[in-house]
């Protein structure tokens, strides 16, 4: 069992809520956080009871609120290609899960955070959370997969004019751009997540892994999303809970899945 100290882990009715516990630096991703994730992500992976997740950040104030500037200060061109590298591999993790991962965004998510964010499948934002990459403030450009995803959620115009003017949009407008999916109220950030979670847990297991697996081939320029998508259908004609599915619907019934 891994040891978190960066981490709050808490595995409620099939939902692991990893929450960065760092409130005092704004839940800013350090070298060792990120290691954390991966150690989290790697439970979700292997942890048959873990139906799915939610990232959210410890405290009113941040999401995640950047990376930890004392380290990034400290990069060379080397060290800082396997910095960037292994935020990307962790980020990877979280959008190729085939289990959902929901960020839980409850206030600032700048830099690190907004890519870790985006990194998940579904985002819901408090209506006090703010968006950006300001890394052009540092002399920087965002390394943790930030100029990738975000181009393919808000489009290359506006993803060039936020990355290069470091401006914050708030929580609506990132709603309009189609960067998060919902923004509620502070106090019905959970629970609206959990709501979405616990629908998607009632579909079949196996067709939600494999919508993420052909809706990630869009962006995959080395494969062929729609023999991927046709393989994928078919994978799931094979499955149980394709029997029981289409079973359930012509019996009138609500259908059972059990991932097989």
């Amino acid at each position: 069992m891994a040891i978190f100290e960066n981490l709050l882990l808490n595995q409620q009715n099939g939902i692991l809520t990893i929450t960065i516990n760092r409130a005092d630096k704004l839940n800013a991703l350090n070298i060792e956080t990120i290691r954390e994730i991966r150690n989290a992500m790697q439970q979700v992976y292997d942890d048959a009871s873990i139906k799915g997740a939610i990232i959210t950040g410890a405290g009113a104030k941040a999401f995640v609120a950047g990376a930890d500037i004392t380290e990034i200060a400290e990069l060379s061109e080397v060290t800082a290609r396997s910095f960037a590298e292994r935020g990307q591999e962790v980020f990877a993790m979280i959008e190729r899960s085939n289990k959902p991962v929901i960020a839980a965004v409850n206030g600032f998510a700048l830099g690190g955070g907004c890519e870790l964010a985006m990194a998940c499948h579904i985002r819901v934002a408090s209506e006090s959370a703010r968006f950006g990459q300001p890394e052009v403030n540092l002399g920087l450009i965002p390394g943790y997969g930030g100029t990738q995803r975000l181009t393919q959620l808000v489009g290359k115009g506006k993803a060039m004019e936020l990355m290069m003017t470091a401006d914050m949009v708030t929580a609506p407008e990132a709603l309009q751009l189609g960067l998060v999916n919902h923004v509620v109220p502070q106090e019905e950030l959970m629970s609206k997540s959990v709501e979405i979670m616990e629908k998607i847990m009632g579909k079949a297991p196996l067709a939600i892994g494999l919508v993420i697996e052909c809706v990630n081939a869009v962006f995959n320029k080395d494969e062929n999303g729609y023999q991927t998508e046709a393989n994928a259908f078919a994978r799931c004609c094979t499955s149980e809970d394709f029997v029981e599915g289409t079973s359930a619907f012509m019996e009138k019934r609500k259908a059972n899945f059990t991932g097989n």
